[in-house]
């Protein structure tokens, strides 16, 4: 019976996925694109689309792989185009589409017009979506070749690929690349809206910087992929891509130098390489002023020195980053884990253009998720670095807030914390301690100040094990330390200091091979509805004194002197008398 069931489980296994399968099979099929032939020229004065299709019937024209990215002459008179969709034939609803969309103007000849394709014409009858699409007439038949006209335009021209596409494989296609597109412009967006934020609370300069690379890169891919004009339809960037993409780059470039030098503390760990990039961020701004000039000469420079200032710049802030990071500095492992992708991404776009990676067709989407992953990983390096000057800050005040010898409180942080206790609820009774290390002077004159300091920390450690996390204690100068109880009543108060008398005078400090027993005065007073800090402090001080001139080693509250141990000749003070009898 096991063997039965175990037979009809794993054949019910096998079924589903044969049918998984299958269904993967029948969606590439679904998904794939008719095959094309093709062939170009330049266009030349006095050229006819029917003596284009002659000439390419007759097999005069440049022939090409229309599904694999081709680049085509936008100078001079621009290009011709041809594409003969091959057998099987199919008359169904389709649509010719090319991407990564032309950055110029591509003109399709039909029968009787002509249609012009643009990233930014809202009056196209089929939107794109990251492509240049248009949908072939219904009347016309499948096997007539398609004739298209690259018209010039300024700039480098991209190399582009060529699908026809069933109507429901174009749709699914589209909907998928808005998904893909959303996405990554919505991290992009999120994270810039984040950097914003703590630059503004945190008033640094660095997270405003990284925002302004992002946001620049954010607008260069909307313009290179169309996801500005559709879906978002931003018509006013209509008439100025080539200039906007321009002043944008530039922008990125210099936004991306500031905040390198920022975020991975250029100054500290590769001041010299600081200047070069200074130098790059200049050129930049030069290029920018340059092509807002209206003078063609500086346009034309400006167009020419764009991108190998591009080039240089990249490999510079690369080469930083390394340097930096190899010598310490933990942000500059972050910058190059966002930038190396980008880096490597750019050098294979480059290399397309000049005809390498003709299959690789994945570039263009590969930029947006290639910016979405740098945005992510540049905020978890702010965060990083955030942190970690918070953790510094903590480390300072620390330092700052404590006696450097004895590691409690020192007078302004005890007196900023004990202000701010006594100002809270007048309803719970205070008590404030005044203790002072009784034969201080003595220790320091007979066994040096290097006893005195062994001293004083033994001190501290025995009252810091005693007294509540809650209590405030500190040193509040040379031999004297200041306890704050809060919610502690007089009797309470007394208990405590009588066994702070008690624990220390436990302690033996070892000097000379000889122990060394030590005593402190405890000084008590309690808080009134009238009394500040400085009030409180002086009448614990005169508590103390009290207590030293009944005998030490004892506590005395500041209504009256109360001795806890009796005011006899301390076991240090006896000491001291043999030792100097001897």
């Amino acid at each position: 019976m096991g063997k039965l069931i175990t037979s009809l489980a794993s054949s019910r296994h096998r079924r589903s996925w044969l049918g998984f399968v299958a269904c993967l099979l029948w969606m590439g099929t679904a998904c794939a694109s008719s095959p094309l032939n093709g062939g170009w020229r330049d266009v030349q004065p006095g050229d006819t689309p029917e003596a284009v299709i002659s000439q390419y019937n007759a097999g005069l024209l440049k022939s090409f792989n229309p599904s694999q990215l081709e680049r085509f002459n936008q100078t001079g008179l621009g290009s011709w185009v041809v594409l003969a969709p091959q057998p099987p034939w199919d008359n169904t609803r389709r649509v010719l589409t090319i991407s990564p969309p032309a950055q110029g103007t591509v003109v399709v000849y039909g029968k009787n017009r002509q249609f012009t394709l643009t990233m930014d014409n809202y009056d196209a009858p089929t939107e794109g979506y990251g492509r240049l699409a248009w949908e072939v007439p219904g009347q016309r038949a499948a096997s007539e070749p398609i004739l298209l006209k690259f018209e010039p335009t300024v700039g480098i021209s991209t190399p582009v690929r060529f699908q026809i596409l069933s109507w429901h494989a174009f749709q699914r296609e589209a909907a998928l690349w808005l998904v893909f597109a959303s996405s990554s412009f919505a991290i992009m967006l999120a994270m810039v809206l984040m950097a914003l934020c703590f630059s503004w609370m945190l008033r640094d300069a660095t997270y405003a910087w990284y925002a302004g690379y992002i946001l620049c890169y954010m607008l260069i891919q909307g313009i290179q992929t169309g996801f500005l004009f559709h879906p978002l339809g931003w018509q006013s960037l209509s008439h100025m891509t080539l200039l906007s993409g321009t002043v944008l780059v530039a922008v990125s470039v210099i936004c991306a130098a500031f905040f390198m030098i920022r975020f991975c503390d250029l100054n500290r760990y590769a001041p010299l390489l600081r200047v070069p990039i200074l130098a790059l961020t200049v050129g930049m701004i030069q290029l920018v002023l340059m092509r807002f000039s209206h003078i063609a000469v500086l346009i034309d420079v400006a167009q020419i020195l764009l991108n190998p200032l591009l080039i240089l710049g990249a490999v510079l802030l690369l080469i930083a980053a390394v340097i930096a990071a190899t010598r310490g500095s933990r942000s500059a492992w972050f910058f190059l884990a966002g930038w190396t992708p980008l880096l490597l991404l750019t050098a294979m776009t480059s290399a397309q253009v000049n005809g390498a990676f003709p299959t690789v067709y994945w570039l263009n989407d590969a930029s947006l998720a290639t910016g979405a992953f740098e945005a992510i990983v540049l905020s978890l390096g702010l965060a990083d670095r955030a942190l970690t000057l918070r953790l510094d800050r903590d480390v300072v005040r620390a330092l700052a807030d404590h006696d450097a010898l004895t590691n409690v409180l020192n007078r302004r942080a005890w007196t900023e914390r004990a202000a701010l206790a006594i100002s809270g609820d007048r309803t719970q009774p205070v008590a404030m301690l005044f203790l002072d290390l009784d034969h201080f002077k003595l220790l320091n004159d007979q066994q040096g100040h290097h006893a005195g300091d062994r001293a004083l920390i033994a001190v501290a450690k025995a009252l810091g094990a005693e007294l509540r996390p809650a209590d405030i204690l500190g040193r509040y100068g040379g031999e004297e330390f200041v306890a704050l109880l809060v919610d502690t009543a007089a009797d309470q108060a007394m208990q405590v200091a009588t066994r702070l008398c008690r624990r220390v005078h436990r302690l033996e400090i070892p000097l000379n091979d000889k122990p060394l027993l030590l005593s402190i005065s405890v000084g008590i007073a309690m808080r009134r509805e009238d009394d500040d800090v400085a009030s409180l402090v002086e009448r614990a001080d005169k508590a103390m004194y009290s207590a030293k001139l009944n005998g030490r080693n004892q506590v005395c509250t500041f209504d009256a002197c109360r001795p806890a141990i009796p005011p006899a000749r301390t076991r240090l003070h006896a000491v001291e008398t043999r030792r100097s009898e001897t």
